[in-house]
């Protein structure tokens, strides 16, 4: 006779907001077991009972069977005595302790999306239209448990039908908390300037066809906040965006209606139409076909640049706006340029005035930012280049299998560039969305204000806090003044411990299982020796890392005036390697007055505001101010991408010729020889694209190189630098070659977006 036992069950992970009830509701009843289910602050808590041989069956199809956007990290069960239930029911939510995963924003699902374009659905067009698979779930929640109360939706009281629905536990809207129809829910309208309605509903979706239509700009307000939106084959309009919004050369996103449509201008490989189809629905970085059927896209999109960053709508308002008109669109964050996006529409009116011609808003409230993600295939997987709208703020577990390992509760205040935020609780850690440079009044209080929310949702209170080891950056000067134990983490150690942790390398006791060398490059970090880090070879091992080779330094004149203009820094480099030779005719020195130059040369020779660096973000910056195709930067990473760029297809294995000084750590990497190359190429009139391969190949021999000398196996690629798509994939493969083990980021930035996490691991290993 088949024994009858009672199981208790608490799973922890992404459970919450996704269905996870329902499913367990319907296999419980299915299988004949009766209990509960129902949600706690820490994840969802299962008491069933019926046949040992049905209770295996559950347990063994509730990981097969879970809904598709859920994850479990944690599954813990315990055998009791039965109660003898009844039947199975789905329970009230519980308090406790918070550490349950909250879901980011997720695009509209295929069944949702049926609704709204259905005439004889009561959803038909409705611009809000969700259910558990799809629609805002970080941007709309107050607090733990995920709740209608705990949301921004508390203020819509459900009508009869949707109430109905949300009590279902077999309809797929059954405790969705954004769960709206056009009776109950929000409603959209757009504004004039003044903030004057134009129109409601369906009338102020189609008022904004027609403005699009006109060439005008309109902000719109979607999950996460604003986006600013116009015809993306309206050659003025797109200019005069670029002009109001202070943005001259920074590619814009653009959004359209199909995959198919997608495809007509870009080319897109299997994974790339999986991210731009996938719940996240994020901006993929696309290259552009060689001819197209849209060759009248405004070329002011992305100047001067073969790749266009595409994504398909996220929301049944972008799905709508796109169903009814004939061109894509530019949408692109609903800011001015280095400040954070806008989510309330009365602070929009203000901020945004100069910029949008129309507001196309509604009465849902944003409770926090979530800018749009950004993401490249690089190697055959994803890199998160900003990491947002459906990833954020999904967390990365740490050592999953030590249940009794208590790490402190750790708050990381990240960088200065790219600023994300991250917090550890147990063995999570829960990392912001995008927040960016915080260079700006607006970006610090944004910064503020995103991370109380984060500590707010969990219920966090800091025990330490760690920042960059900058003195001047404001993350670390506020974390220095919260009275709190403070761990100061050097800027490219925390890239590399960024990538570790998202690699088997780092084990199950937040320990490394053999040394790693860190290749970390990327445009700026404060060093130990009080230069500016930025070509950084560490070697990583007993949880410490040496600097074991670095590239040669050299002066940046006029320090962040040198990084806005390259120029400043292709002439140091220069006067480095021929001294003050007035006869060396390159033609980028025409761009430059005598008067100017003679000032940088003074500057160079008195070392005057002249700090050093070995960045090869700069040294990137040099180079493609020296053969003339980046003379000024508006946005970071420009002129390392205009030299990405120029490469385009050219297949060539050549290199310059570089020497590595040193008998011992820490070599130098010396590029005189590769600079006195790459003027008498220049000089002999070789094209950009050669020069451009020759330095990229040039850097990954030299990463092999040192590889070799420090005769390491695993070799980590981390900082800025490794965005580029050629310098990635070619090291990649070269390690490869030399049967040695590469590992590349993911599902983390290898920008400065993902210093938090490095940081919150560099916690973890100092209190050890």
């Amino acid at each position: 006779m088949n024994q009858f036992n009672r199981l208790k069950i608490i799973i922890q992970g992404a459970v919450q907001g996704v269905g996870f009830r329902p499913f367990i509701y319907r296999l419980a009843r299915e299988l004949n077991l009766k209990g509960w289910v129902n949600n706690s602050a820490a994840g969802v808590f299962i008491e069933v009972e019926g046949s040992e041989t049905n209770l295996k069956k559950f347990l063994s199809r509730i990981d097969k069977e879970k809904p598709p956007i859920s994850q479990i990290n944690s599954l813990e069960t315990t055998w009791l005595e039965p109660v003898n239930y009844t039947n199975f029911e789905i329970r009230h939510s519980s308090g406790g302790e918070k550490t349950a995963i909250v879901l980011p924003d997720l695009a509209t699902c295929p069944d949702c999306l049926q609704e709204i374009f259905d005439p004889h659905n009561r959803r038909y067009l409705y611009p809000f239209t969700n259910c558990t698979n799809c629609g805002p779930r970080y941007t709309i929640i107050e607090e733990l448990p995920y709740d209608r109360p705990h949301t921004t939706m508390k203020n819509f009281t459900m009508c009869e039908s949707c109430q109905a629905e949300y009590e279902n536990p077999l309809d797929r809207r059954f405790h969705a908390q954004p769960n709206a129809c056009p009776v109950c829910g929000p409603r959209l309208q757009l504004w004039d300037k003044k903030g004057e309605i134009l129109g409601n509903d369906n009338d102020a979706l189609n008022l904004s066809i027609n403005a699009l239509k006109k060439g005008q700009i309109i902000a719109l307000k979607g999950l996460g906040g604003f986006q600013l939106i116009v015809n993306a084959k309206n050659r003025e309009s797109v200019q005069q965006l670029r002009k109001r919004k202070h943005r001259p050369h920074k590619p814009f996103a653009l959004m359209n209606s199909s995959l198919e449509k997608i495809k007509s201008y870009c080319e897109v490989n299997d994974i790339e139409a999986q991210l731009l189809s996938s719940p996240q629905a994020p901006i993929v970085l696309l290259k552009r076909k060689s001819k197209t059927p849209l060759d009248d896209l405004s070329p002011n999109i992305a100047p001067n640049n073969p790749y266009l960053g595409v994504m398909l709508p996220s929301s049944p308002l972008h799905h709508l706006l796109l169903h009814k008109i004939d061109f894509p669109l530019v949408a692109t964050s609903g800011n001015i340029a280095s400040e954070p996006i806008c989510i309330d529409e009365k602070e929009a009116l203000k901020r945004l005035e100069n910029i949008a011609d129309l507001f196309l808003v509604h009465n849902r409230p944003i409770l926090r930012p979530v800018d749009d993600s950004v993401v490249r295939v690089i190697a055959g997987r994803e890199m998160i280049i900003r990491r947002a709208r459906g990833y954020a703020p999904f967390p990365i577990t740490i050592n999953t299998q030590q249940k009794d390992n208590n790490y402190p509760n750790i708050l990381a205040v990240g960088g200065h560039l790219k600023n994300t935020v991250a917090i550890l609780k147990n063995n999570q850690v829960f990392i912001s969305q995008h927040i960016g440079d915080l260079s700006t009044a607006e970006a610090l209080k944004s910064f503020n204000q995103v991370m109380e929310s984060l500590k707010g949702l969990y219920d966090f209170e800091p025990e330490i806090i760690v920042c960059d080891a900058h003195p001047d950056y404001v993350s670390s000067q506020y974390a220095k003044s919260q009275n709190l134990p403070v761990i100061t983490v050097q800027h490219h150690y925390a890239h590399l411990l960024s990538c570790l942790a998202n690699t088997p390398l780092l084990n199950t006791n937040c320990n490394l299982d053999a040394p790693v060398l860190g290749i970390t490059w990327d445009g700026t970090g404060y060093g130990n020796d009080n230069t500016i880090w930025g070509g950084e070879f560490l070697l990583v091992d007993n949880n410490q890392y040496e600097r074991i080779a670095h590239f040669r330094t050299f002066k940046l004149p006029g320090g962040d005036q040198a990084v806005k203009d390259p120029r400043r820094i292709a002439i140091s480099i220069l006067f480095e390697v021929l001294g003050d030779n007035n006869s060396l005719k390159l033609p980028f020195l025409e761009t430059v007055s005598s008067k100017e130059l003679n000032l940088i040369k003074q500057m160079l020779a008195r070392n005057l505001n002249t700090p050093l660096t070995s960045s090869v973000g700069r040294l990137f910056d040099a180079v493609a101010a020296m053969i003339g195709i980046c003379e000024n930067i508006s946005f970071e990473g420009q002129g390392a991408m205009a030299l990405e760029y120029a490469i385009n297809d050219l297949k060539t294995d050549e290199i310059y010729p570089y020497q590595i000084t040193g008998l011992t750590y820490p070599f130098v990497i010396d590029w005189q020889l590769i600079i006195e190359s790459i003027i008498e190429d220049i000089l002999q009139k070789t094209s950009h694209q050669e020069i451009a391969a020759k330095f990229h190949n040039t850097l990954v021999e030299i990463i092999i190189d040192i590889a070799q000398k420090s005769q390491q196996k695993n070799i980590i690629l981390t900082g800025g630098c490794f965005q580029n798509k050629y310098l990635s994939e070619r090291t990649i493969f070269r390690l490869k070659q030399e049967k040695l083990t590469p590992f590349w980021h993911h599902n983390i930035p290898p920008n400065d977006g993902g210093i938090a996490l490095g940081q919150i691991i560099a916690g973890i290993l100092e209190k050890k």
